[in-house]
């Protein structure tokens, strides 16, 4: 219970503490709005238009958002758990968190795994906005805030975040975190990182971020005994996850000896990455392939503005270890604008813009980029054989 005191009489009065947070998220709730609406209408018109397309070429719709390459491998999780099956290209290279989800929800609603799965990858990604919108608010106002989140629901790879894929998740806890840190709340920013650990490998461009944030507290002795937490807190669930499949191995780079071995993908600092793009741009490729090179080279851009923008410096770090993981891996070139939808960070320039540019012209530039983005989804799904 909260202790206020009473104005006329002097005497204290306790108010629940239900009623203040149901206050504070009502308050929350009535100035992120725009954003989730916003996000919501990109997101329906990408779905709106790929139902079409769907219907029209014969095939589920369900089925095709929640089975689709990597969703088939969370689904088997979900439903069997892990599986030592193939020791190379193994289940064990997913990370746990979403399909827990799955499997602990499922049970609970009357759809199915499938169905369940796109739910939460649905309120993952209204999570996501939320939690962009915070961000874009916290450092250029409402408006830019609003325009980041929109513009999120509206990249070309966007119809990921309705699939049963772990982006959305990720981007809601990493986004939240983030925004945790900058106004140093320890134990949100650590538990959330956490979290984020579980959910996907690329946690390790959050990790570092939280961990510098809480050693520089420390030294300057802020804020007690919360930056240790946060510190403490921030790695353990990616950590554990690859402790545990290095126990299953038998050895203790197992996790990364299934994606070198098993998945083709491994660190290479970015000879993979430059190779492939050079081959691209010099003889005619797949429409997939010349849209992640040109979104890999506008996210480059996107980074530099934001370095002249003078980002926080939380913000530049995620932003560049996301391109860093990225852009270092060698393999899955075709996924790489996928990898780096997390990196919303990234598109901070833009929404500043956006923000300060002519309603109008703000609202047909979004415009056209989610009428883009609806084509190029189904065209994923659709007419693209692999993994999006």
């Amino acid at each position: 219970m909260s202790t206020i005191v009473a104005a006329r009489t002097g005497r204290p009065f306790t108010r629940p503490i239900g009623l203040v947070v149901y206050r504070r998220l009502f308050r929350a709730i009535r100035s992120a709005w725009p954003a989730l609406i916003a996000y919501t209408v990109v997101r329906a018109l990408g779905l709106a238009s790929l139902y079409l397309w769907v219907q029209a070429k014969g095939k589920s719709f369900i089925g095709i958002l929640g089975a689709r390459s990597d969703g088939s491998w969370y689904m088997r999780i979900a439903q069997n758990g892990y599986d030592a099956g193939d020791p190379l290209q193994s289940d064990m290279a997913f990370f746990p968190l979403y399909p827990a989800l799955v499997a602990l929800i499922e049970p609970a609603l009357p759809f199915g795994h499938h169905a369940t799965a796109l739910a939460i990858s649905g309120m993952a990604g209204l999570a996501a906005a939320w939690g962009l919108f915070a961000v874009g608010n916290h450092l250029y106002g409402r408006a830019a805030g609003v325009f980041l989140a929109a513009v999120w629901g509206a990249l070309p790879h966007a119809v990921v975040q309705s699939m049963a894929y772990t982006e959305g998740l990720f981007t809601a806890l990493a986004s939240w975190s983030l925004f945790a840190l900058l106004n140093r709340k320890w134990m949100t920013a650590g538990t959330l990182c956490l979290l984020a650990g579980l959910t996907r490998p690329t946690a390790s461009a959050l990790i570092p971020v939280v961990g510098l944030a809480a050693l520089i507290a420390i030294v300057r002795r802020q804020d007690g005994w919360r930056p240790w937490a946060a510190g403490i807190l921030a790695p353990l669930g990616w950590l554990g996850y690859l402790a545990w499949v290095g126990m299953r191995m038998g050895r203790v780079d197992g996790w990364f000896h299934i994606q070198s071995e098993g998945w083709g993908s491994y660190f290479d600092g970015g000879r993979h990455t430059l190779e492939t793009a050079r081959r691209i741009l010099t003889r005619p490729s797949a429409l997939e392939f010349y849209m992640v090179t040109l979104i890999v080279l506008i996210a480059i851009t996107c980074f530099l503005l934001s370095i002249f923008d003078h980002q926080p410096w939380q913000l530049l770090l995620f932003s560049g270890l996301m391109l860093v993981t990225t852009i270092g891996a060698a393999g899955y070139y075709h996924s790489k604008a996928r990898f780096l939808l997390p990196a919303f960070t990234l598109l901070l320039p833009i929404a500043k813009a956006l923000a300060a540019t002519q309603r109008v012209k703000a609202y047909v530039i979004v415009g056209t980029l989610a009428a883009g983005s609806a084509y190029f989804g189904g065209y994923l799904l659709l007419i693209w054989p692999y993994s999006p």
